[in-house]
C-alpha cells in the first residue's frame, strides 16, 4: 500500500498517444517524510505519520521540535493506517514514485466552503411551484414536520452552512507521474480548492 500527501495544483488536460483528452488533476505529492511509526503492540495502531511541506525552525514549537527532533520541521503532518508498519522507518523519505501509472487510489481532503446555502442547494430539494399561491416561495423549505412533535427533528434537512468538509474522492485513476518534479496527474476532480492538502492511498 502506498500512502503520500500532496498539494492540489490544478485542472488540466492530457493527451494519450491516440488523441484521447482526459480531464486530469495535477497533484505536488511529496516527497514525504516519515516522522512516526507506530505499532499495535506499542501504540494500540499500526500506523505511520508523514511530514510535508518544510517550515522555517523558528516558526516551530518546542513540543513539536522535540517530537520532529533530528529531522527537519514540516507543516503538514498527517497520519495513515497501514497493514504493515515495519516496512517504514523513521526519516525514510517517500517520493512520487510509491505510485505508478494505472493505480487506483483516493484522495481525501477539505471539501470547498460554500457558505450558508438554502436546501435547494444543498439537499436537491425541487422547490414550489412558481403560481398558484407560491408568491416567494419558490426555493423555501415548506413544512418540516408534524405538529404533535414540538421540535425540530434531529437530521432534518434544512438551510445550512455547505462544504468545508472532509470528503473523499474514490477510485481515482493515476494517469502518469513526473518523478523530476513531484507530479502527479490524476483523472478527473478531487475534493478541496486550489492549494488545498490531500491525503492519498492506494486502494
Amino acid at each position: 500500500m502506498s500512502v503520500l500527501i500532496a498539494e492540489k495544483i490544478e485542472m488540466t488536460q492530457h493527451f494519450t498517444d491516440d488523441g484521447t483528452v482526459i480531464p486530469v488533476t495535477i497533484l505536488h505529492a511529496g516527497p514525504c517524510t516519515v516522522t512516526q511509526v507506530k505499532i499495535a503492540e506499542k501504540d494500540g495502531v499500526n500506523a505511520i505519520q508523514l511530514g510535508f511541506q518544510e517550515r522555517k525552525a523558528s516558526k516551530t514549537s518546542k513540543p513539536l521540535a522535540g517530537h520532529l527532533k533530528g529531522l527537519q520541521s514540516f507543516k503538514q503532518l498527517r497520519e495513515f493506517a497501514v497493514v504493515d508498519p515495519k516496512q517504514f522507518s523513521r526519516g525514510q523519505q517517500l517520493t512520487v514514485d510509491t505510485f505508478k501509472a494505472g493505480d487506483k487510489i483516493k484522495a481525501t481532503g477539505i471539501s470547498k466552503g460554500q457558505g450558508f446555502q438554502g436546501v435547494v442547494k444543498r439537499h436537491g430539494f425541487h422547490g414550489h411551484p412558481a403560481t398558484h399561491g407560491h408568491k416567494d416561495q419558490l426555493r423555501t423549505s415548506g413544512s418540516i414536520g408534524a405538529g404533535g412533535v414540538q421540535r425540530v427533528i434531529k437530521g432534518m434537512r434544512m438551510a445550512g452552512r455547505m462544504g468545508g468538509a472532509r470528503s473523499t474522492a474514490r477510485n481515482l485513476t493515476v494517469v502518469s507521474i513526473d518523478p523530476q518534479k513531484n507530479i502527479l496527474y490524476v483523472k478527473g476532480a478531487v475534493p478541496g480548492a486550489r492549494h488545498g492538502i490531500l491525503l492519498l492511498q492506494t486502494i
